[in-house]
């Protein structure tokens, strides 16, 4: 499975009842407030914060890899304007039109799955940004999952009636590819039937030097950057450069 397919089937189908966190609209809403509208949000998934970003009134699209989260999206919205969404992957936009501000809510970014398709991505960013518009892309360092949580199940009920449980599987992590490969199990049980199904899900993470050297490739210029205490969260703000794409 290609690592953009990862939120489909039943991954798309558990990803709501088993999430534990859902992003806040109020940091994205502010960024495009200041770099100004119209906004693209990447991974929009579905639809957190995307749909309360709408709810306030602002321009906002989105794009997702999974089709299947973005009906998930459709389904969920309640705004009077309904969410322009496309499907496509990161690394290979082709939309209508140029933002003003491009953002990912998390860190999406490093579940692309190597420097090649990232900066495909920041190209393909590039070209749809307005000529003073900005990107917003967070990025992280993953820490690898503790022994002790390798195959504690997560559980949920579904809308049906049916459990549905989540866990981890397998890991493998490779610091000079800087790649994590964690294999999770996503389960459906529901009088006597089961749906069973392992998952990898790849995380390949960036040094700030190393993002910033891919960020000047693409033609983007680095505006600002915040980093945790120990550097393993960054929020980089981006802008188009002065030279060309290479």
């Amino acid at each position: 499975m290609h690592p953009a397919d990862f939120y489909t089937g039943i991954v798309a189908d558990l990803y709501g009842p088993l999430k534990s966190y859902s992003q806040e609209a109020a940091p994205y809403a502010s960024f495009i407030r200041e770099a100004g509208q119209p906004a693209l949000e990447l991974g929009c998934g579905d639809g957190d914060p995307l749909l309360a970003l709408l709810d306030l009134g602002l321009d906002v699209d989105g794009v997702d890899s999974s089709a299947d989260m973005l009906d998930r999206c459709r389904a969920r919205s309640t705004s009077q304007r309904e969410p322009a969404l496309y499907h496509q992957r990161m690394e290979s936009l082709d939309l209508p039109r140029h933002y003003r501000a491009v953002f990912l809510a998390g860190p999406t970014f490093t579940l692309l799955p190597d420097d090649a398709t990232a900066l495909a991505a920041l190209r393909a960013i590039r070209a749809h940004l307005a000529p003073d518009g900005q990107a917003l892309i967070p990025l992280f360092i993953p820490s690898p999952t503790p022994v002790a949580d390798m195959g504690r199940v997560r559980t949920a009920p579904a809308p049906d009636g049916a459990e549905l449980r989540v866990s981890v599987v397998s890991e493998e992590r490779d610091e000079a590819a800087r790649t994590q490969v964690t294999v999770w199990r996503y389960e459906r049980h529901l009088d006597g039937e089961s749906t069973v199904e392992d998952r990898p899900w790849t995380v390949h993470w960036h040094t700030r030097a190393g993002f910033e050297a891919l960020a000047a490739e693409a033609g983007l210029a680095v505006a600002a950057v915040e980093s945790s205490p120990d550097g393993t969260d960054l929020r980089f703000r981006l802008r188009a450069g002065d030279n060309p794409p290479v």
